[in-house]
This record gives structure tokens, sequence and C-alpha cells, in this order.
């Protein structure tokens, strides 16, 4: 069943994090070089919604290597969901061209700080670490043909890097509910 993202109020600021990536290396919030903005994205691997555009958020981060930080946070179940599991995350990594930390939150507890609650929840932090946006990627759902482009994230992400607030009206991203453990529902 799809769902949509929270609406975390906007100057929220970012939750701290520490995890371990696919790679096998910790990586902290605290620890990423500092830049004009960072991206936190929920995904998953086994979500239609997240695969119609995986391609289109590597392209992003590509395009705006140096002036954005780009992680990606796997929160699902994986014992329910062995799809989104590590290796398959690293699958996943490759085929979308991901060249930015992909991290496990085994406990979940990560997606709870940020309230996340779909796959992909997008939340885009300015310089100062506060939610400058929270919203969807583009218009492209896996049940219409509107090409992936990234729009709705890029004016927010541009915004951001001229030192703007990101227009409104924020549209929720639309996704899979994360799959939470059976003693965090």
């Amino acid at each position: 069943m799809a769902l949509t993202s929270l609406m975390v109020p906007l100057g929220t600021p970012a939750p701290g994090f520490d995890l371990p990536s696919i790679g096998g290396r910790r990586v902290s919030l605290s620890g990423l070089e500092p830049t004009p903005a960072t991206l936190i994205v929920f995904l998953s691997n086994h979500c239609p919604y997240v695969r119609r555009i995986e391609e289109g958020i590597g392209a992003l981060a590509a395009d705006y290597r140096g002036r954005l930080t780009t992680i990606a946070i796997c929160s699902n179940d994986v014992v329910r969901y062995p799809e989104d599991d590590a290796a398959h995350l690293t699958q996943q990594a490759e085929r979308a061209a991901f060249d930015f930390p992909y991290l496990v939150d085994e406990s979940q507890e990560v997606a709870k700080a940020y309230k996340a609650a779909c796959t992909p929840d997008f939340f885009l932090y300015d310089a100062d670490r506060r939610l400058a946006y929270r919203g969807e990627f583009d218009d492209a759902r896996p049940s219409n043909q509107v090409p992936v482009t990234g729009a709705s994230l890029r004016t927010a992400i541009d915004a951001v890097l001229a030192g703007t607030p990101v227009p409104e009206p924020q549209n929720p991203s639309l996704g899979c509910g994360i799959k939470w453990k059976p003693e965090n529902e």
C-alpha cells in the first residue's frame, strides 16, 4: 500500500546518525564534510516507486556533486523483505549509479528520528542542516509515463544553494511504506 511522507516541519534540525554502509564502513552525520546542502533519502530496493526513479536519484546526486551531500538509508525489515538486505542494496547502487553512501538502519531508530514514512522519502537540509524541503522527487510514478527528471527536488536544491526559501507548495513523496519490524510498528 502506498503511503505519503509525513511532511516534517520546515526548519527542523537533521537528527544525528552513525550507521554502517553497504560497504561496511560507518558513516555519521557529524562526520560528513560540510556542503551547502545535504540530502537524506530513505530508499529500498524492492519498492516499485523507488525503482521507477532510482537512476534519476543517481543522476541528480552526480549533477550536484560538491555542492550537495547525498546519503541514502534503508530502514526496512530485511527478515520480512530480504530484497532490502545489504547484498541487494549493493546491486541497486550499482544498477542506479549511486556514488554516495547507502546506509543500513537495522534498528530503524534513524527512520523514527527523521519521521520517515515511505520509500522514497526525501529530506533536504541547508548548510546549517535545517530542513528546507521534504517532498517528492518529481511526478513520475510506477503507474504513469511521466519522465523522471527530479524536477521538484532540483527546484528545492537550487533554492537552497541560492540561499532562498524553497517555493511552496511542497508535495509529499509517495511510495511504499517503510517495512517496520513487528516491535516498531
